[in-house]
């Protein structure tokens, strides 16, 4: 799964949002790090909604304009929670390894 798969999956866990409220989401979620273009988003939207992990939520029109609300599914709740797990195993293993090499005396 890539980072903006991730950090879009994240942005819905407590809420539906439409695109640019996931932008805005991913964006305070990656304190600015990973800043997604709307084109790309909607890529993204599309993979983890064909994969079933995201789905529609509704359709409002604000303002002229007709927005569509995205929801994370109980697949992408799952999806999400391995992901984190296996990231976090990850670190585990890199901040491991790192104290390994402090202890060791690398430079």
């Amino acid at each position: 799964m890539t980072e903006p798969m991730f950090l879009a999956l994240t942005a819905l866990v407590d809420e539906p949002r439409h695109g640019y409220g996931i932008v805005q989401e991913v964006d305070r979620l990656s304190e600015g790090r990973v800043q997604l273009k709307i084109g790309t988003l909607y890529g993204v939207l599309d993979r983890l909604s064909g994969a079933g992990l995201v789905a529609l939520d509704r359709e409002e029109a604000q303002q002229g304009r007709l927005r569509r609300y995205y929801r994370l599914t109980d697949e992408g709740a799952r999806a999400l929670q391995e992901e984190a797990a296996r990231m976090a195993a990850t670190a585990a293993t890199a901040t491991a390894r790192l104290r390994t090499r402090t202890a060791g005396g690398a430079a």
